[in-house]
């Protein structure tokens, strides 16, 4: 019969061990990249909102800076 080598249990535990921690790191990383996917879709939604709003708001005030402090507009100077 032909003899198993084997390592020892220590040895055993300690590459188990690590094993579960790279594990546990991959699934971190998996749902850290759903939530960041997420939040690019909300981003890209809020960055079409915040056109929709500007192009709301030129139609009434024409081309303008508004203040996002106090709400002042002064109009766009246009080069030419």
């Amino acid at each position: 019969m032909k003899k198993v080598n084997k390592i020892t249990k220590k040895e055993l535990e300690k590459i188990v061990e690590q094993q579960k921690s790279l594990n546990e790191m991959l699934t971190g990383i998996g749902v850290l990249e759903t939530q960041k996917h997420g939040l690019l879709h909300k981003v890209a939604e809020l960055n079409k909102n915040i056109e929709d709003t500007k192009s709301d708001l030129e139609g009434k005030y024409g081309a303008v800076n508004i203040s996002l402090e106090d709400g002042s507009c002064t109009k766009v100077e246009k080069d030419g």
